[in-house]
């Protein structure tokens, strides 16, 4: 189980996962609330979070949220960081038969 997600969010990135055959459990690791990701985006600031959520109907269908405070946060930490966020996406293609950006989201309310 991974730390709560930071309050103060307010944007949010959506990304959908098909994950390969025998690939679950490390992908779980690798992209879930503690894994590679979430230890890499922890330096930026402005980071509030990740959820790993697996369909139900679909085997080896996966969705991150990852949260931001805002889309400056977001950006300015892959500019910073652009070189190691390619490095660790290509070393986590194996895990995967396709990837998709669901699209970026802009919190409207229950903002603190």
């Amino acid at each position: 189980m991974g730390l709560p997600i930071k309050p103060e969010w307010g944007y949010l990135i959506v990304w959908e996962f098909h994950v390969r055959p025998g690939a679950e459990e490390r992908f779980e690791n690798v992209y879930g609330p503690q894994g590679d990701w979430a230890q890499f985006f922890k330096r930026g600031e402005g980071y509030a979070g990740t959820e790993l959520n697996r369909d139900l109907n679909i085997a080896g269908r996966y969705v991150t949220l990852d949260f931001w405070t805002s889309p400056h946060a977001y950006e300015h930490f892959r500019e910073l960081h652009l070189a190691e966020y390619k490095a660790i996406d290509e070393r986590c293609e194996a895990l995967t038969e396709r990837e998709t950006e669901i699209g970026r989201f802009e919190r409207v309310s229950g903002r603190t």
